[in-house]
């Protein structure tokens, strides 16, 4: 994930600038998926990160899924996020 990041907005744009282009209906998935887990924009950030990396595009089902598991066992940061997600076989 980039450093340089601080929320999903700017995320998204540094995604575009290397030439990566969400559909309107991955961008509604993404604020969809963050309103309804109440994720902050580094765990939201995460999840497309990792959505990306998975699926090698974005899916919006596979997204929301995550994020509702990583918020729903109460993952608050990164570190806790790739924890999980090795203790889940994922990586």
């Amino acid at each position: 994930m980039t450093k340089t990041a601080q929320t999903v907005e700017e995320y998204l744009l540094y995604l575009e600038e290397k030439g990566f282009h969400l559909a309107e209906d991955a961008r509604g998935f993404i604020s969809f998926g963050q309103q309804y887990t109440r994720a902050a924009d580094e765990m939201v950030i995460f999840t497309i990160e990792w959505t990306l990396k998975v699926q090698k595009e974005f899916d919006g089902s596979f997204f929301v899924s995550l994020l509702e598991n990583l918020t729903s066992n109460r993952i608050s940061n990164q570190k806790q996020a790739i924890q999980y997600l090795k203790s889940s076989g994922m990586i």
